[in-house]
Protein backbone atom coordinates (compact mmCIF):
# COMPACT_ATOMS: atom_id res chain seq x y z
CA UNK A 1 0.00 0.00 0.00
CA UNK A 2 1.15 3.56 -0.92
CA UNK A 3 1.09 5.00 2.56
CA UNK A 4 0.27 8.76 2.37
CA UNK A 5 1.43 11.74 4.41
CA UNK A 6 -1.89 12.14 5.94
CA UNK A 7 -3.12 8.61 6.59
CA UNK A 8 -1.49 5.66 8.79
CA UNK A 9 -2.73 1.54 8.58
CA UNK A 10 -4.02 0.59 12.12
CA UNK A 11 -3.04 -1.49 14.24
CA UNK A 12 -4.75 -4.40 12.84
CA UNK A 13 -2.61 -4.56 9.49
CA UNK A 14 -0.38 -6.02 11.64
CA UNK A 15 -2.25 -8.95 12.80
CA UNK A 16 -3.32 -11.01 11.12
CA UNK A 17 -27.53 10.92 13.38
CA UNK A 18 -27.95 12.57 10.83
CA UNK A 19 -25.34 15.55 10.58
CA UNK A 20 -25.78 18.70 9.51
CA UNK A 21 -22.82 18.52 7.27
CA UNK A 22 -23.40 17.86 3.92
CA UNK A 23 -22.50 14.79 1.43
CA UNK A 24 -19.64 15.03 -0.57
CA UNK A 25 -21.84 15.36 -3.71
CA UNK A 26 -21.66 13.84 -7.12
CA UNK A 27 -18.99 13.53 -9.39
CA UNK A 28 -17.02 17.41 -9.60
CA UNK A 29 -15.68 18.07 -12.99
CA UNK A 30 -11.76 19.28 -12.94
CA UNK A 31 -10.78 22.41 -14.66
CA UNK A 32 -7.90 20.47 -16.36
CA UNK A 33 -9.26 17.20 -16.67
CA UNK A 34 -7.25 14.42 -17.93
CA UNK A 35 -8.77 13.12 -21.10
CA UNK A 36 -8.49 9.20 -21.30
CA UNK A 37 -6.41 8.09 -24.24
CA UNK A 38 -5.30 4.67 -25.43
CA UNK A 39 -1.51 4.95 -23.57
CA UNK A 40 -3.26 6.11 -20.83
CA UNK A 41 -4.31 9.79 -19.55
CA UNK A 42 -2.70 12.89 -20.27
CA UNK A 43 -1.94 14.70 -16.67
CA UNK A 44 -0.72 17.71 -15.44
CA UNK A 45 0.10 19.81 -18.69
CA UNK A 46 -1.66 22.84 -17.50
CA UNK A 47 -3.08 24.10 -14.12
CA UNK A 48 -5.97 25.95 -12.98
CA UNK A 49 -5.98 27.69 -9.35
CA UNK A 50 -7.52 26.08 -6.66
CA UNK A 51 -8.32 22.32 -5.07
CA UNK A 52 -8.30 19.10 -7.14
CA UNK A 53 -7.49 20.32 -10.81
CA UNK A 54 -6.59 17.30 -11.98
CA UNK A 55 -9.12 15.22 -10.85
CA UNK A 56 -10.77 13.32 -13.44
CA UNK A 57 -14.90 13.42 -14.40
CA UNK A 58 -15.67 10.14 -15.60
CA UNK A 59 -18.62 8.66 -17.34
CA UNK A 60 -21.84 7.78 -14.72
CA UNK A 61 -21.27 4.22 -12.88
CA UNK A 62 -24.04 2.09 -12.41
CA UNK A 63 -22.13 -0.25 -9.96
CA UNK A 64 -23.67 -1.49 -7.35
CA UNK A 65 -21.37 -2.50 -4.57
CA UNK A 66 -22.54 -5.86 -2.29
CA UNK A 67 -23.95 -4.43 0.67
CA UNK A 68 -26.61 -2.04 -0.97
CA UNK A 69 -30.34 -2.56 -0.29
CA UNK A 70 -33.28 -1.13 0.15
CA UNK A 71 -33.73 1.81 2.07
CA UNK A 72 -36.65 1.12 5.40
CA UNK A 73 -39.52 3.24 4.94
CA UNK A 74 -40.31 6.12 7.34
CA UNK A 75 -36.59 8.25 6.22
CA UNK A 76 -34.35 8.93 8.95
CA UNK A 77 -36.57 7.21 11.69
CA UNK A 78 -36.75 3.89 9.37
CA UNK A 79 -32.95 3.46 10.55
CA UNK A 80 -33.35 4.32 13.87
CA UNK A 81 -36.06 2.36 14.73
CA UNK A 82 -34.15 -0.93 13.39
CA UNK A 83 -33.41 -3.82 15.93
CA UNK A 84 -29.91 -5.29 15.88
CA UNK A 85 -30.22 -8.96 15.68
CA UNK A 86 -27.08 -9.89 17.28
CA UNK A 87 -26.45 -14.08 17.14
CA UNK A 88 -23.16 -16.11 18.04
CA UNK A 89 -20.46 -16.44 15.39
CA UNK A 90 -17.52 -17.76 17.43
CA UNK A 91 -16.91 -18.51 21.33
CA UNK A 92 -17.58 -15.71 23.42
CA UNK A 93 -18.39 -13.39 20.51
CA UNK A 94 -21.81 -12.18 18.37
CA UNK A 95 -22.58 -10.73 15.00
CA UNK A 96 -24.91 -8.27 13.52
CA UNK A 97 -25.67 -6.19 10.55
CA UNK A 98 -27.57 -2.78 10.27
CA UNK A 99 -28.59 -0.29 7.28
CA UNK A 100 -27.05 2.66 7.53
CA UNK A 101 -28.44 5.84 4.43
CA UNK A 102 -25.64 5.87 1.53
CA UNK A 103 -26.44 9.59 1.62
CA UNK A 104 -27.63 11.07 4.94
CA UNK A 105 -28.70 14.12 3.52
CA UNK A 106 -31.39 11.52 1.36
CA UNK A 107 -32.05 8.59 3.44
CA UNK A 108 -34.72 7.63 1.34
CA UNK A 109 -32.66 6.49 -1.71
CA UNK A 110 -30.40 4.15 -1.16
CA UNK A 111 -29.12 1.83 1.97
CA UNK A 112 -25.83 0.51 2.71
CA UNK A 113 -24.90 -2.65 5.09
CA UNK A 114 -22.53 -2.20 7.85
CA UNK A 115 -21.15 -5.37 9.98
CA UNK A 116 -20.78 -5.45 13.33
CA UNK A 117 -18.82 -7.41 16.03
CA UNK A 118 -19.47 -7.89 20.26
CA UNK A 119 -17.65 -9.14 23.00
CA UNK A 120 -20.74 -9.26 25.81
CA UNK A 121 -19.77 -7.71 28.68
CA UNK A 122 -19.15 -10.22 31.77
CA UNK A 123 -19.35 -7.86 35.04
CA UNK A 124 -21.65 -5.86 36.87
CA UNK A 125 -22.52 -3.17 36.58
CA UNK A 126 -22.55 -2.68 33.06
CA UNK A 127 -21.11 0.53 31.95
CA UNK A 128 -22.84 0.28 28.01
CA UNK A 129 -21.04 -0.45 25.55
CA UNK A 130 -17.42 0.72 24.07
CA UNK A 131 -17.28 0.61 20.39
CA UNK A 132 -13.55 0.03 19.01
CA UNK A 133 -11.79 1.06 15.30
CA UNK A 134 -8.52 -0.15 14.69
CA UNK A 135 -7.42 2.37 11.98
CA UNK A 136 -6.22 1.63 8.46
CA UNK A 137 -8.46 3.78 6.92
CA UNK A 138 -9.95 0.22 6.32
CA UNK A 139 -9.14 -2.06 8.71
CA UNK A 140 -11.50 -4.06 10.46
CA UNK A 141 -13.35 -3.59 13.59
CA UNK A 142 -14.93 -6.83 13.63
CA UNK A 143 -11.83 -8.56 13.54
CA UNK A 144 -10.26 -6.56 16.30
CA UNK A 145 -13.12 -7.17 18.82
CA UNK A 146 -11.19 -10.76 18.87
CA UNK A 147 -7.77 -9.23 20.13
CA UNK A 148 -8.74 -6.35 21.78
CA UNK A 149 -7.00 -5.72 25.36
CA UNK A 150 -10.21 -5.94 27.21
CA UNK A 151 -8.81 -6.92 30.61
CA UNK A 152 -10.10 -4.21 33.22
CA UNK A 153 -13.11 -3.42 30.66
CA UNK A 154 -15.54 -6.48 31.58
CA UNK A 155 -18.39 -4.06 32.26
CA UNK A 156 -18.77 -2.98 28.38
CA UNK A 157 -19.98 -4.53 25.59
CA UNK A 158 -17.20 -4.13 23.11
CA UNK A 159 -18.42 -3.78 19.73
CA UNK A 160 -16.20 -3.10 16.66
CA UNK A 161 -17.17 -2.84 13.22
CA UNK A 162 -16.31 -2.54 9.53
CA UNK A 163 -16.65 1.40 8.22
CA UNK A 164 -18.61 1.93 5.16
CA UNK A 165 -16.60 0.45 2.80
CA UNK A 166 -14.79 -1.99 3.84
CA UNK A 167 -14.72 -5.51 4.85
CA UNK A 168 -17.88 -7.30 5.17
CA UNK A 169 -19.32 -3.94 5.37
CA UNK A 170 -20.53 -2.73 1.76
CA UNK A 171 -17.15 -3.19 0.47
CA UNK A 172 -15.11 -0.82 -1.99
CA UNK A 173 -14.16 -2.50 -5.31
CA UNK A 174 -11.47 -1.98 -7.63
CA UNK A 175 -8.70 -3.64 -9.92
CA UNK A 176 -8.42 -7.85 -9.83
CA UNK A 177 -5.90 -9.21 -7.99
CA UNK A 178 -3.67 -9.76 -11.07
CA UNK A 179 -3.94 -6.47 -11.74
CA UNK A 180 -3.41 -4.86 -8.14
CA UNK A 181 -0.05 -7.00 -8.36
CA UNK A 182 0.87 -5.61 -11.50
CA UNK A 183 -0.29 -2.56 -9.96
CA UNK A 184 2.34 -2.86 -7.26
CA UNK A 185 5.10 -3.83 -9.27
CA UNK A 186 5.06 -0.20 -10.40
CA UNK A 187 8.08 1.96 -8.85
CA UNK A 188 6.27 3.86 -6.59
CA UNK A 189 9.17 6.77 -6.48
CA UNK A 190 9.96 7.27 -10.31
CA UNK A 191 13.78 7.78 -11.42
CA UNK A 192 12.75 9.11 -15.07
CA UNK A 193 9.75 9.94 -17.51
CA UNK A 194 9.37 6.33 -18.21
CA UNK A 195 8.51 5.44 -14.99
CA UNK A 196 6.34 8.30 -13.88
CA UNK A 197 4.35 8.14 -16.83
CA UNK A 198 3.66 4.42 -15.84
CA UNK A 199 2.97 5.45 -12.42
CA UNK A 200 0.84 7.72 -13.48
CA UNK A 201 -0.96 5.98 -16.03
CA UNK A 202 -1.26 2.59 -13.36
CA UNK A 203 -2.64 5.70 -10.57
CA UNK A 204 -5.92 6.82 -13.40
CA UNK A 205 -6.74 3.04 -14.43
CA UNK A 206 -6.45 2.14 -11.06
CA UNK A 207 -8.26 5.22 -9.63
CA UNK A 208 -10.76 4.43 -12.97
CA UNK A 209 -11.52 1.15 -12.02
CA UNK A 210 -12.85 1.95 -8.40
CA UNK A 211 -15.33 4.40 -10.32
CA UNK A 212 -16.51 1.78 -12.51
CA UNK A 213 -17.05 -1.50 -9.78
CA UNK A 214 -17.73 1.03 -6.95
CA UNK A 215 -19.77 3.83 -8.45
CA UNK A 216 -21.75 6.11 -5.92
CA UNK A 217 -20.71 4.74 -2.73
CA UNK A 218 -17.06 6.61 -3.20
CA UNK A 219 -19.35 9.86 -3.04
CA UNK A 220 -20.43 9.27 0.45
CA UNK A 221 -16.93 7.14 2.40
CA UNK A 222 -15.92 9.57 4.40
CA UNK A 223 -14.90 10.23 8.14
CA UNK A 224 -18.07 12.30 8.18
CA UNK A 225 -20.00 9.83 6.85
CA UNK A 226 -18.71 7.34 9.06
CA UNK A 227 -18.61 9.51 12.47
CA UNK A 228 -22.70 9.65 11.45
CA UNK A 229 -22.86 6.00 10.81
CA UNK A 230 -21.02 5.50 14.68
CA UNK A 231 -23.92 8.00 16.29
CA UNK A 232 -26.60 5.57 14.11
CA UNK A 233 -24.88 2.85 16.02
CA UNK A 234 -24.70 4.53 19.56
CA UNK A 235 -28.51 4.82 19.23
CA UNK A 236 -29.01 1.47 18.26
CA UNK A 237 -27.17 0.23 21.11
CA UNK A 238 -29.08 2.25 23.36
CA UNK A 239 -26.22 4.50 24.55
CA UNK A 240 -27.21 8.10 25.67
CA UNK A 241 -23.44 9.15 25.52
CA UNK A 242 -20.21 7.44 23.11
CA UNK A 243 -17.71 5.66 24.48
CA UNK A 244 -14.86 4.85 21.95
CA UNK A 245 -11.12 3.94 21.65
CA UNK A 246 -10.26 4.58 18.31
CA UNK A 247 -6.36 4.03 16.90
CA UNK A 248 -4.44 5.71 14.20
CA UNK A 249 -7.33 6.48 11.26
CA UNK A 250 -9.85 5.26 14.44
CA UNK A 251 -8.49 8.98 16.07
CA UNK A 252 -9.56 10.83 12.73
CA UNK A 253 -12.94 9.23 13.44
CA UNK A 254 -13.38 10.02 17.09
CA UNK A 255 -12.11 13.85 16.80
CA UNK A 256 -14.84 13.98 13.93
CA UNK A 257 -17.42 12.45 15.97
CA UNK A 258 -16.43 14.71 18.56
CA UNK A 259 -16.70 17.84 16.73
CA UNK A 260 -20.63 16.41 15.00
CA UNK A 261 -21.54 15.28 18.20
CA UNK A 262 -19.58 16.98 20.65
CA UNK A 263 -22.81 16.77 23.74
CA UNK A 264 -23.15 13.18 23.15
CA UNK A 265 -19.05 12.24 24.00
CA UNK A 266 -18.96 10.17 26.35
CA UNK A 267 -15.36 8.97 27.05
CA UNK A 268 -13.63 8.77 24.05
CA UNK A 269 -9.71 7.36 23.95
CA UNK A 270 -7.77 8.41 20.69
CA UNK A 271 -4.25 6.31 20.58
CA UNK A 272 -1.74 7.07 17.93
CA UNK A 273 -3.31 10.29 16.78
CA UNK A 274 -3.15 11.37 12.84
CA UNK A 275 -3.11 14.66 11.77
CA UNK A 276 -6.27 16.73 12.18
CA UNK A 277 -4.62 20.56 11.34
CA UNK A 278 -3.32 19.52 7.43
CA UNK A 279 -0.51 20.96 8.92
CA UNK A 280 2.30 19.30 6.53
CA UNK A 281 5.75 20.40 8.70
CA UNK A 282 5.56 17.31 10.42
CA UNK A 283 4.84 14.22 7.96
CA UNK A 284 3.87 10.79 8.19
CA UNK A 285 7.79 9.82 6.54
CA UNK A 286 9.66 11.54 9.37
CA UNK A 287 8.31 9.09 11.58
CA UNK A 288 9.39 6.58 9.58
CA UNK A 289 12.74 7.89 9.26
CA UNK A 290 12.81 8.26 12.80
CA UNK A 291 11.63 4.83 13.94
CA UNK A 292 14.28 3.59 11.05
CA UNK A 293 17.40 5.18 12.63
CA UNK A 294 15.85 4.01 16.18
CA UNK A 295 16.06 0.52 14.82
CA UNK A 296 19.53 1.36 13.42
CA UNK A 297 21.01 2.26 16.80
CA UNK A 298 19.49 -0.03 18.49
CA UNK A 299 20.82 -3.11 15.28
CA UNK A 300 24.73 -1.52 15.98
CA UNK A 301 24.35 -2.00 19.85
CA UNK A 302 23.24 -5.79 19.20
CA UNK A 303 26.22 -5.84 16.79
CA UNK A 304 24.20 -6.86 14.54
CA UNK A 305 25.72 -8.03 10.76
CA UNK A 306 24.28 -4.60 9.01
CA UNK A 307 26.74 -2.14 10.70
CA UNK A 308 28.80 -1.22 13.77
CA UNK A 309 27.30 2.41 13.92
CA UNK A 310 23.70 3.50 13.47
CA UNK A 311 24.67 5.58 10.19
CA UNK A 312 26.48 2.51 8.42
CA UNK A 313 23.17 0.16 9.21
CA UNK A 314 21.16 3.03 7.58
CA UNK A 315 23.74 2.69 5.10
CA UNK A 316 23.47 -0.63 4.33
CA UNK A 317 19.56 -0.11 3.77
CA UNK A 318 19.58 1.90 1.74
CA UNK A 319 22.16 0.91 -0.51
CA UNK A 320 20.27 -2.32 -0.44
CA UNK A 321 16.84 -0.63 -1.83
CA UNK A 322 18.89 1.98 -4.10
CA UNK A 323 20.57 -1.86 -5.92
CA UNK A 324 16.78 -3.07 -6.24
CA UNK A 325 15.75 -0.13 -7.70
CA UNK A 326 17.38 -1.30 -11.04
CA UNK A 327 17.44 -5.43 -10.44
CA UNK A 328 14.68 -6.69 -8.13
CA UNK A 329 14.88 -9.60 -6.43
CA UNK A 330 12.65 -12.85 -7.85
CA UNK A 331 10.63 -14.68 -5.08
CA UNK A 332 8.94 -17.27 -6.93
CA UNK A 333 7.02 -15.92 -9.54
CA UNK A 334 6.90 -12.93 -8.35
CA UNK A 335 9.42 -9.56 -7.44
CA UNK A 336 10.95 -7.85 -4.27
CA UNK A 337 10.47 -4.17 -6.30
CA UNK A 338 12.50 -1.18 -4.13
CA UNK A 339 8.70 -0.02 -3.36
CA UNK A 340 7.75 -3.20 -2.15
CA UNK A 341 10.99 -4.42 0.11
CA UNK A 342 10.82 -0.24 1.84
CA UNK A 343 6.84 -1.04 2.68
CA UNK A 344 7.96 -4.22 3.78
CA UNK A 345 10.46 -2.70 6.37
CA UNK A 346 8.43 -0.09 7.40
CA UNK A 347 5.98 -3.62 8.52
CA UNK A 348 8.13 -4.16 10.82
CA UNK A 349 8.41 -0.88 12.03
CA UNK A 350 5.00 -0.59 13.37
CA UNK A 351 5.78 -2.93 15.99
CA UNK A 352 8.59 -1.50 17.42
CA UNK A 353 11.18 -3.01 19.76
CA UNK A 354 9.91 -6.75 19.12
CA UNK A 355 9.86 -6.77 15.51
CA UNK A 356 13.41 -5.19 15.49
CA UNK A 357 14.75 -8.75 16.06
CA UNK A 358 13.19 -10.29 13.14
CA UNK A 359 13.87 -7.04 10.97
CA UNK A 360 17.42 -7.40 11.39
CA UNK A 361 17.18 -11.27 10.30
CA UNK A 362 14.67 -10.61 7.44
CA UNK A 363 16.63 -7.80 5.84
CA UNK A 364 20.36 -9.60 6.11
CA UNK A 365 18.26 -12.26 4.40
CA UNK A 366 17.14 -10.13 1.49
CA UNK A 367 20.52 -8.68 1.31
CA UNK A 368 21.88 -11.97 1.02
CA UNK A 369 19.42 -12.47 -2.19
CA UNK A 370 16.38 -14.09 -0.07
CA UNK A 371 13.65 -11.75 0.04
CA UNK A 372 10.86 -14.25 0.65
CA UNK A 373 10.15 -12.49 4.68
CA UNK A 374 10.30 -8.97 3.89
CA UNK A 375 7.90 -9.58 0.45
CA UNK A 376 5.63 -11.18 3.03
CA UNK A 377 5.77 -8.40 5.36
CA UNK A 378 5.25 -5.96 2.63
CA UNK A 379 1.73 -8.17 1.78
CA UNK A 380 0.76 -7.76 5.41
CA UNK A 381 0.73 -3.94 5.08
CA UNK A 382 -0.64 -4.18 1.61
CA UNK A 383 -3.31 -6.46 2.67
CA UNK A 384 -2.46 -9.27 0.49
CA UNK A 385 -3.36 -13.13 1.52
CA UNK A 386 -0.61 -15.84 0.66
CA UNK A 387 -3.28 -17.06 -1.80
CA UNK A 388 -2.34 -13.77 -3.61
CA UNK A 389 -5.72 -12.32 -2.97
CA UNK A 390 -6.42 -8.72 -1.79
CA UNK A 391 -8.44 -8.01 1.13
CA UNK A 392 -10.60 -4.74 1.20
CA UNK A 393 -8.34 -2.51 2.51
CA UNK A 394 -5.81 -1.85 0.11
CA UNK A 395 -8.50 -0.32 -1.86
CA UNK A 396 -10.68 1.41 0.97
CA UNK A 397 -7.81 2.67 2.05
CA UNK A 398 -7.45 4.92 -0.78
CA UNK A 399 -11.09 6.21 -1.24
CA UNK A 400 -11.61 6.91 2.30
CA UNK A 401 -7.98 8.98 2.53
CA UNK A 402 -8.97 10.87 -1.31
CA UNK A 403 -12.32 12.03 0.51
CA UNK A 404 -11.09 13.28 3.08
CA UNK A 405 -7.96 15.08 1.17
CA UNK A 406 -8.02 17.87 -0.64
CA UNK A 407 -5.47 17.88 -3.83
CA UNK A 408 -3.71 20.64 -5.64
CA UNK A 409 -3.45 18.57 -8.78
CA UNK A 410 -0.62 16.32 -10.13
CA UNK A 411 2.44 19.03 -10.35
CA UNK A 412 1.84 19.78 -6.10
CA UNK A 413 2.19 16.46 -5.70
CA UNK A 414 5.08 16.27 -7.20
CA UNK A 415 6.61 19.89 -5.44
CA UNK A 416 5.85 17.92 -2.23
CA UNK A 417 7.49 15.24 -2.53
CA UNK A 418 10.29 17.25 -3.25
CA UNK A 419 9.54 18.98 -0.25
CA UNK A 420 9.04 15.55 1.44
CA UNK A 421 12.53 14.58 0.38
CA UNK A 422 13.82 16.99 2.49
CA UNK A 423 12.23 16.55 5.94
CA UNK A 424 12.79 12.70 5.13
CA UNK A 425 15.06 11.61 3.06
CA UNK A 426 14.84 8.12 3.26
CA UNK A 427 11.04 7.30 3.44
CA UNK A 428 10.36 10.96 2.11
CA UNK A 429 12.15 9.13 -1.10
CA UNK A 430 10.34 5.78 -1.42
CA UNK A 431 7.23 7.04 -0.50
CA UNK A 432 6.98 8.91 -3.82
CA UNK A 433 4.84 11.46 -5.25
CA UNK A 434 0.88 11.28 -3.85
CA UNK A 435 -0.54 10.76 -7.53
CA UNK A 436 -3.53 9.23 -6.06
CA UNK A 437 -5.62 11.58 -4.87
CA UNK A 438 -4.68 13.93 -7.71
CA UNK A 439 -6.50 11.28 -10.28
CA UNK A 440 -9.52 10.58 -7.99
CA UNK A 441 -12.31 10.33 -10.03
CA UNK A 442 -14.38 11.54 -6.58
CA UNK A 443 -13.93 15.49 -5.13
CA UNK A 444 -13.39 15.23 -1.45
CA UNK A 445 -15.88 15.66 1.47
CA UNK A 446 -16.55 19.03 3.15
CA UNK A 447 -12.81 19.89 4.86
CA UNK A 448 -12.77 21.15 8.46
CA UNK A 449 -10.85 21.28 11.54
CA UNK A 450 -12.43 19.42 14.67
CA UNK A 451 -12.23 21.38 17.48
CA UNK A 452 -14.87 19.24 20.02
CA UNK A 453 -15.91 22.15 20.99
CA UNK A 454 -17.88 21.59 23.91
CA UNK A 455 -17.78 17.71 24.35
CA UNK A 456 -16.50 15.83 27.90
CA UNK A 457 -12.73 15.48 28.09
CA UNK A 458 -11.22 13.43 25.92
CA UNK A 459 -7.77 11.26 26.14
CA UNK A 460 -5.35 11.50 23.39
CA UNK A 461 -2.76 9.19 23.45
CA UNK A 462 0.85 9.67 21.72
CA UNK A 463 4.36 7.55 21.27
CA UNK A 464 7.37 9.37 21.12
CA UNK A 465 8.88 6.61 18.69
CA UNK A 466 5.73 6.06 16.84
CA UNK A 467 6.69 5.21 12.89
CA UNK A 468 3.12 5.86 11.28
CA UNK A 469 2.05 8.93 12.98
CA UNK A 470 4.26 11.10 14.08
CA UNK A 471 4.29 11.98 18.19
CA UNK A 472 4.29 15.73 17.21
CA UNK A 473 0.29 14.32 15.74
CA UNK A 474 -0.57 13.86 19.36
CA UNK A 475 0.45 17.00 20.66
CA UNK A 476 -1.13 19.27 17.70
CA UNK A 477 -4.26 17.14 18.10
CA UNK A 478 -4.47 17.51 21.99
CA UNK A 479 -4.11 20.95 21.58
CA UNK A 480 -6.91 21.48 18.81
CA UNK A 481 -9.36 19.47 20.49
CA UNK A 482 -10.63 21.54 23.30
CA UNK A 483 -11.38 19.45 26.14
CA UNK A 484 -8.78 16.44 25.02
CA UNK A 485 -5.68 15.93 27.27
CA UNK A 486 -2.00 14.66 26.33
CA UNK A 487 -0.94 11.60 27.56
CA UNK A 488 2.34 10.17 26.37
CA UNK A 489 4.23 6.97 26.10
CA UNK A 490 8.01 7.40 26.09
CA UNK A 491 8.52 4.19 23.55
CA UNK A 492 8.50 2.77 19.79
CA UNK A 493 5.53 1.34 18.04
CA UNK A 494 2.18 2.31 16.62
CA UNK A 495 -0.74 2.23 19.12
CA UNK A 496 0.22 1.80 22.66
CA UNK A 497 -3.16 0.42 25.03
CA UNK A 498 -2.89 -3.11 26.17
CA UNK A 499 0.07 -4.34 27.05
CA UNK A 500 3.09 -2.54 26.25
CA UNK A 501 3.06 0.19 29.46
CA UNK A 502 0.95 -0.75 32.62
CA UNK A 503 1.50 3.40 33.41
CA UNK A 504 -0.61 3.89 30.29
CA UNK A 505 -3.12 0.95 30.38
CA UNK A 506 -3.70 2.13 33.83
CA UNK A 507 -4.59 5.27 32.74
CA UNK A 508 -7.20 4.57 30.00
CA UNK A 509 -8.96 1.90 31.78
CA UNK A 510 -9.21 4.19 35.40
CA UNK A 511 -10.67 6.78 32.49
CA UNK A 512 -13.46 4.37 31.19
CA UNK A 513 -14.22 2.76 33.66
CA UNK A 514 -14.41 5.51 36.57
CA UNK A 515 -14.26 8.59 34.40
CA UNK A 516 -10.95 9.27 35.80
CA UNK A 517 -9.17 11.70 33.17
CA UNK A 518 -5.21 12.02 33.57
CA UNK A 519 -3.62 14.85 34.62
CA UNK A 520 -2.83 16.42 30.88
CA UNK A 521 0.94 16.44 29.84
CA UNK A 522 1.06 12.52 32.13
CA UNK A 523 4.03 10.89 30.51
CA UNK A 524 4.58 7.06 30.77
CA UNK A 525 7.95 4.71 30.07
Amino acid sequence: MRISSRWAVGVAALLVLAGCVPGAGPTQPAPSAPAATPSGPVIGISQTPGFEVDRPQLPPSTARPDGFTEAPEGGMDGYLKQAVQWRTCAERYQCASIVAPLDYANPSAQAITLALARKPATATPKLGTLFINPGGPGASGRNMVTYFASKGLEQYDIVGWDPRGTNASTPVRCFDDSQTDAYNQLDSSPDDDAETDALLVGTYEFAKSCWEHSGELLEHISTIDTARDLDLMRVLVGDDKLSYVGYSYGTQIGAVYADLFPQRVGRLVLDAAVDITDDDTVIQAMGFDLALGNFAAWCARQNCSLGSSKDEVLKTITGFLDKLDADPLTVGDRRLTQSLAASGIAGYLYGGIPAWQELSADLQSAIGGEGADLLRSSDGLNDRGRDGRYGSLFYSFPAIGCADSKDLGVVEAERRWVEDQKKAPIYGKYFGPGYTCALWPVRSAPQFQPTGSGAAPIVVVGATGDPATPYQNAVTMAKQLTSAVLLTYEGEGHGTFGGKSSCIDNAVIAYLTQDTVPADGTRCQ
